[in-house]
């Protein structure tokens, strides 16, 4: 069974930067495609990123193209997210999620780490 634990969050002024970790276990980590989402309160869970298990591919949702960069250490069984250039609207609950089978987030997600709070004082 695949575990997800994230660190990393915390609170930070607008305009810094973060790092988020999602450490991976349980199953082969180069076989899933990793993707972070972030949840704001009364709201569904939005897509914020995404990088295949091969190759390396990653995508962005359009808010947080060219700020948040997305990568993995196969070695590390780690997923990353780099948050720069930080706003308050980023004030979120980010979460990560491993996918095995099929094409779609999130229907397709397998597995849900607990979430991280990021605030971004304004």
């Amino acid at each position: 069974q695949v575990q997800l634990v994230e660190s990393g969050g915390g609170l930070v002024q607008a305009g810094g930067s973060l790092r988020l970790s999602c450490a991976f276990s349980g199953r082969t980590f180069s076989r899933y495609a990793m993707a972070w989402f972030r949840q704001f309160p009364g709201k569904e869970r939005d897509f914020v990123a995404g990088i295949s298990w091969i190759g390396g591919s990653t995508y962005y949702a359009d808010s947080v193209k060219g700020r948040f960069t997305i990568s993995r250490d196969d070695a590390k069984n780690t997923v990353y997210l780099q948050m720069n250039s930080l706003k308050g609207e980023d004030t979120a609950v980010y979460y990560c999620a491993a996918r095995l089978f099929g094409n779609s987030w999130p229907a397709n997600a397998g597995s849900w780490g607990q979430g991280t709070q990021v605030t971004v004082s304004s």
